[in-house]
């Protein structure tokens, strides 16, 4: 059987190696093609009963593609499709928000060019994960017994960008000084999205310095993943030429967003989720802040200082938004750069983290450093890799090795959090490979390099 054949595609091996917690995530054309995205389509719509499904899609050369094939298949089942086009990621979750719908976001997010995939959700963006529809979505694919409806739904298109630029902007308004803002798209979907809201904001408010805003799926000037310091290089130097107020890296499907200080240094995303924090804070005193187990303590302690309450979750976007349900929070910040909003649908928002920064910077006279200093306050080792086969064996000698020692408390919440009043660690294995990540926090920079470097020594040792 050739790979990327349909029949190949539609496997149970294969489904069941694509069909992530999230969302699906294969390679194109052996792991992910229109039949699969024609399927998934119509399973989708017989999943979740939605009757009006939008979709939208990155700037991968095969989304366009597997977009039209899941329309085709969703409207098979009866229901009506919007495409929207191009989009970022939360462009979509704005037009299933702002119209209603469930949908069906076509990227990769950050991974290389022969990947795509699909990030679902049900109407106002609601997520759904294996556990929420996506196990059923993928049973029924693998099945082949998806019904055709007796009369089948219509296809639309509808443009959102302008709408969602407008909505942003209601939500973190940008006055007063004159920021000049280094944009690095990484050639996906903020060069898309970033000169709409640019132009709106005004050229009186911002100057706008774009780099590889291109859209092109082959990212040929670097990944685009901002979360390894080597994709943030460009934008560093950049910044320093240009003399810049800040910096804003996104990811390819710009959900995701790191900032640049004035002096070229990357921000770590929870001192952005500090400043964020504190922002809502003030409109809300007394608000729930959600933060994962991998955040800084800084983040906690900060949310506790302004009165607010803050709520620990398990990484991942799946988590932090029902969390945010149940707790009724106003927003929440992940390690690894997503920021999710309650009044964008609880939905995660590359954008509206970029603005809140600009507009906390546009209120001072303080350069971008000296504004953070106050949310950033413990060095971390930022995250770790390590390839290791017996992963389970690794995670039970640490906690061996440190469940006993004095001071110190131990939990599982997600991986393994060792916890002392100086320093604390978090180990968890991936999801998709034979990885096992590390992330450590300390009092200074010593302390935080010694604990770092005595988990790594567990963790690397030969067995």
């Amino acid at each position: 059987m050739a790979p990327g054949s349909p029949s190949s595609t539609l496997d149970r091996a294969n489904l069941d190696a694509i069909f992530k917690a999230y969302d699906v995530r294969g390679t194109v054309p052996d792991q992910l093609d229109e039949a699969l995205a024609r399927a998934t389509g119509a399973a989708f719509v017989a999943v979740t009963g939605a009757r009006e499904v939008v979709v939208g899609h990155d700037m991968r050369p095969s989304s366009p593609g597997m977009a039209g094939a899941f329309a085709d298949g969703a409207t098979s089942a009866g229901a009506d499709v919007v495409l929207i086009g191009q989009a970022s990621t939360d462009q979509l979750y704005f037009a299933s928000g702002h119209l209603d719908r469930a949908g069906v976001m076509f990227t990769a997010s950050h991974n290389p060019a022969q990947y795509n995939g699909m990030k679902m959700c049900r109407a106002g963006a609601q997520p759904i994960g294996l556990d929420t529809g996506l196990a059923e979505i993928r049973d029924l694919v693998a099945s082949g017994t998806t019904p055709a409806a007796a009369a089948p739904g219509e296809i639309s298109h509808h443009d959102v960008l302008a709408a969602y630029a407008a909505h942003l902007l209601t939500l973190a308004p940008v006055e007063g000084r004159r920021l000049k803002v280094v944009v690095d798209a990484g050639n996906g979907m903020a060069g898309l999205t970033a000169p709409v809201v640019f132009e709106r904001m005004g050229a009186d408010q911002v100057e706008l310095v774009p780099m590889y805003f291109e859209l092109d799926g082959s990212f040929p000037n670097h990944e685009a993943n901002p979360i390894e310091a080597a994709n943030v290089a460009d934008l560093q130097r950049r910044v320093i030429a240009e003399g810049a107020d800040i910096g804003l890296a996104f990811d390819g499907d710009a959900d995701r967003c790191f900032l640049v200080d004035e002096r070229g240094e990357i921000v770590a995303p929870s001192t952005l989720t500090g400043l964020i924090a504190a922002r809502e804070l003030v409109k809300e005193p007394g608000s729930t802040i959600i933060h994962n187990l991998i955040t800084s303590r800084a983040v906690p302690e900060i949310v506790t200082e302004l009165g607010g309450k803050p709520v620990r979750t398990r990484v991942g976007h799946s988590f932090i938004k029902a969390t945010m349900a149940e707790t009724g929070a106003i927003f929440g910040g992940e390690h690894s750069g997503h920021f999710y909003f309650r009044d964008f649908w609880r939905a995660d928002s590359g954008m509206l983290a970029a603005l809140h920064a600009l507009a906390a910077l546009a209120e001072t006279d303080q350069p971008l450093s000296q504004l953070l200093a106050q949310y950033s306050r413990y060095p971390a080792s930022g995250e770790i890799n390590s390839t290791v086969a017996d992963q389970a064996a690794v995670l039970a000698e640490l906690e061996e090795t440190y469940a006993g020692a004095d001071g110190v408390a131990v939990d599982t919440l997600d991986g393994l959090t060792v916890t002392h009043d100086d320093w604390w660690f978090n180990v968890r294995a991936s999801n998709t490979e034979p990885l096992l990540r590390l992330n450590a926090e300390g009092k200074d920079e010593a302390t935080m390099a010694r604990v770092r470097d005595d988990v790594l020594t567990i963790i690397r040792s030969d067995r």
